[in-house]
């Protein structure tokens, strides 16, 4: 998977899951980031960096304004991520059928109790 360490190293910071959870309602501007999260804005610049880095949201210009930047999520490494946990979700599929299918071959024996009791 490409770059599911820098995805998972990115969204690890609560800050930086914050922002992805604003963004899936819409674009915002840096500032209105900051502000939604109480965040000081050169504190959020350094968190949308790491978030810019990881390739987890893009930038463009406000079209009103070409001095504010709107920030976006981007699909792609959501999609990695999904494939990811869909691939791990697999496994404990089928390690969970292997399980119940030995449980159903194997029944269990009651065991003795004490002093040779069967329970």
């Amino acid at each position: 998977m490409p770059n599911l360490e820098q995805t998972f190293g990115a969204l690890a910071d609560p800050t930086r899951l914050a922002v992805t959870r604003l963004l899936l309602d819409a674009p915002r501007s840096s500032g209105e980031i900051a502000e939604a999260l109480s965040t000081t804005r050169p504190a959020m610049s350094r968190h949308l960096r790491v978030l810019r880095r990881a390739g987890l949201v893009e930038e463009r210009a406000d079209p009103g304004d070409a001095r504010v930047r709107v920030y976006r999520l981007r699909q792609a490494p959501f999609e990695d991520m999904r494939a990811w946990l869909d691939e791990v979700e697999a496994f404990w599929q089928q390690q969970l059928a292997a399980f119940r299918d030995y449980a159903e071959s194997n029944p269990r024996e009651p065991s003795p109790g004490p002093k040779g009791k069967a329970r």
